[in-house]
């Protein structure tokens, strides 16, 4: 007998959000379906707010890259792109000074794909303009599934957000190598854990499901070690870490460790971690460093993540709350 296929189908987006801002922007600002926007454009994403307000006007979702303060805005439509929203994308581009832009939409006309293109252009560096299509798909009963596809971003965008050479260093790309074999790695053991496409950097990080929470995977070169930590870069981080630490016996016994805990008083950023010895440059340590790395991230992920959707914080300056 021949095997049985599903048949695709295209839906109409509106059959499943009927608005942009009740629906669409609130299902798009969960960490989930952030993680599939990121891995289009390659930049792992912090929810800030929602609604952000500038002047008059509120971008549907204000981010950050994660592990630097990096604003990115996300503006989405469920109609073909137009000019109102064109304004608007520049208009929130510099009232938080944003380091990319992301527009959503459910078609990018040509005229504005030339147009995003024309903004890379004449910006540079200083800031980058993506043009995304959201689709969604079904096959037979099943639940809709949402695909993006990545209709214009900036040239040479291997440099991210929050800079670096074009030309990555023997260093940087030591550490994207380091990342592949590691994602590789992890993905054979079946882990459970969301991987993103790793870059050039010395960390690689991981969703907690709060904004200005994440789990840090880190390579210390200069130290001869890896890492693993909480990192906090929250509106109310001194607080969250304050009420973290108030925890410290349980947290330290559960992951089976004695973390450091550290505050960095003269910081805005805390952070809670743990180290392994690691020679970078030798390679026959690689697959030891990986073990640790998996088993350390998915301890902290169990750990941490309840605790940190726990955290009785106050509302962040403006009035919008931080989730």
């Amino acid at each position: 007998m021949s095997k049985q296929l599903g048949k695709l189908t295209r839906l109409d987006l509106r059959e499943y959000w009927g608005e942009e801002a009740k629906e669409l922007t609130p299902w798009l600002a969960q960490p989930d379906n952030l993680d599939l926007l990121e891995e289009t454009i390659n930049i792992d994403l912090e929810l800030v707010a929602t609604e952000s307000s500038v002047g008059p006007f509120r971008a549907d979702i204000l981010a950050r890259e994660a592990g630097t303060d990096d604003k990115v805005i996300i503006e989405n439509q469920l109609e073909r792109t137009n000019h109102d929203h064109l304004g608007k994308l520049i208009t929130y581009a510099s009232g938080h000074n944003a380091k990319a832009v992301v527009w959503v939409a459910r078609e990018i006309t040509e005229e504005h794909r030339r147009a995003l293109e024309w903004l890379n252009n004449v910006t540079g560096e200083s800031v980058g303009f993506f043009g995304l299509e959201i689709e969604l798909w079904r096959i037979g009963d099943s639940a809709p599934a949402p695909k993006f596809n990545l209709v214009c971003q900036p040239n040479e965008w291997l440099k991210g957000i929050s800079g670096g050479s074009v030309e990555p260093t023997e260093t940087k790309l030591t550490q994207l190598e380091f990342w592949k074999a590691f994602i590789e790695y992890a993905r054979g053991t079946g882990t459970l854990l969301s991987l993103r496409k790793p870059r050039h950097q010395q960390w690689y990080t991981l969703a907690v499901g709060r904004a200005g929470f994440h789990i840090s995977l880190t390579i210390h070169s200069g130290l001869d070690r890896v890492g693993c930590e909480l990192y906090i870069n929250h509106e109310q981080s001194k607080v969250a870490f304050a009420e973290l630490l108030e925890q410290r016996a349980e947290i330290d016994s559960e992951v089976r460790a004695k973390l450091d805990w550290q505050e960095l008083p003269h910081r805005h950023a805390c952070r809670i971690a743990q180290f392994h010895p690691l020679n970078l440059d030798s390679r026959d340590e690689w697959a030891e460093a990986f073990q640790w790395l998996l088993e350390r991230a998915e301890a902290f992920h169990k750990v941490f993540s309840p605790r940190v959707r726990a955290l009785n914080l106050s509302l962040a300056s403006g009035g919008e709350l931080v989730t």
